[in-house]
């Protein structure tokens, strides 16, 4: 019900995404941007929780078992080495930028940094991102024949249509 992309509409969010994630569902077609009940759409809203659902499907991935996701090498290495602390072992070099998840569009600085940088809030970084993705987007290649068959359809289409609308 929330009418902006506020604290509101991520607790209405999430307590949508958790159940559907842990219920097991593997298609939601109405997972990002709605506002007001599904009566409003936000480009805003829907960068956020397009965010929150890669952090979803990263929990749907489940634990990594493997040598590697348990860190087995590190804890070898930590043993041999007598280190108190895993940070130093070659494993932990190797995987720190991938092993947790991180959001594309939160700040994490300091409160300093954040007012000094213009105190923006989510809102305000999400609407920066999809004007970013909407004026940096290239129109995949598409072959001419192809296109003007397309454009041949709905041209034929439009005419059939009983309002005319061109």
């Amino acid at each position: 019900g929330s009418k902006l992309p506020d604290a509101q509409a991520a607790h209405e969010s999430a307590n949508t995404l958790w159940p559907t994630i842990l219920g097991g569902v593997n298609f939601c077609l109405h997972a990002a941007g709605w506002l007001e009940g599904g009566l409003v759409s936000s480009y805003e809203k829907f960068i956020i929780d397009a965010d929150q659902l890669t952090m979803f499907q990263r929990f749907a991935e489940g634990v990594d078992f493997s040598e590697n996701g348990q860190a087995l090498e590190a804890m070898r290495e930590r043993n041999a080495t007598g280190e108190a602390h895993f940070l130093a072992t070659a494993h932990t070099r190797a995987n720190f930028e991938t092993a947790f998840w991180r959001s594309g569009i939160t700040d994490n600085n300091s409160y300093e940094q954040w007012r000094d940088d213009g105190e923006k809030d989510q809102s305000v970084r999400a609407n920066a991102t999809w004007k970013k993705m909407l004026a940096d987007y290239e129109a995949p290649a598409l072959d001419q024949g192809l296109d003007e068959q397309l454009q041949a359809f709905m041209a034929k289409r439009k005419e059939v249509l009983p309002d005319g609308v061109s």
